[in-house]
């Protein structure tokens, strides 16, 4: 799917037509139900952009990227806000929960108590940064508005970050499919690094304690 949708995104005017749209809609749609790697999407439409020499691809997928970040990000906090003030919740609000862990939860309490919307900006660069931060800043009542204008900068922040990560992808391959692959190993284990990390950190007092 990812090879499949980078190709598509090309300076042609086929590419354009089909491409933009599904890379928009897809990120959209990962940003409401988190199983969708839209890291890798970006990334994987920059490589593309690379190797077709089109500057003005790049800043298109930059755009595209940011800005449906931004609209599923606002369009899940609205909904985790109607949840929040529903008696029955929703179906929204508790895969919210489900994916915030009591840990990292709690560390992003602190960090929003400590630098209020500033800690949205990170949200989107830490890996399994956002959800946790999302719930945070529902539980702390925190205006739509005041969400959203921490929510821009993060936005633009992540498509930066994975547009760049493309970039070096596409510039070490003669290939775009070759710059691909690596574009989605690199976003896969970014993404993947902080469960390893709690898993051997949780692990390691375990198996202590057992010897």
């Amino acid at each position: 799917m990812i090879l499949s949708l980078a190709i598509q995104v090309s300076p042609t005017s086929t590419g354009q037509a089909v491409g933009y749209p599904s890379l928009f809609l897809l990120i959209v749609v990962g940003a409401l139900v988190p199983v969708v790697p839209t890291g890798a999407l970006v990334s994987s439409a920059a490589v593309v952009a690379v190797h077709q020499d089109a500057p003005l691809a790049l800043l298109v997928v930059f755009g595209v990227s940011a800005f449906a970040a931004f609209l599923g990000d606002m369009a899940l906090y609205w909904l985790g806000r109607r949840g929040m003030h529903s008696k029955n919740g929703s179906r929204w609000l508790a895969a919210i929960r489900d994916r915030a862990p009591e840990d990292r939860l709690a560390q992003a309490q602190g960090k929003l108590e400590d630098h209020g919307v500033l800690v949205l900006v990170l949200s989107r660069l830490v890996p399994a940064g956002r959800i946790p931060v999302m719930l945070a800043c529902l539980m702390a009542k925190m205006p739509l508005r005041d969400f959203a204008r921490g929510d821009v900068p993060a936005c633009l922040a992540w498509a930066v970050t994975y547009q760049l990560i493309g970039i070096l992808g596409g510039s070490l391959f003669k290939e775009p499919w070759q710059g691909v692959l690596v574009a989605v190993a690199l976003t896969v284990l970014i993404s993947a690094a902080p469960a390893v990390w709690r898993k051997v950190r949780h692990a390691g007092p375990a198996g202590s304690a057992e010897s």
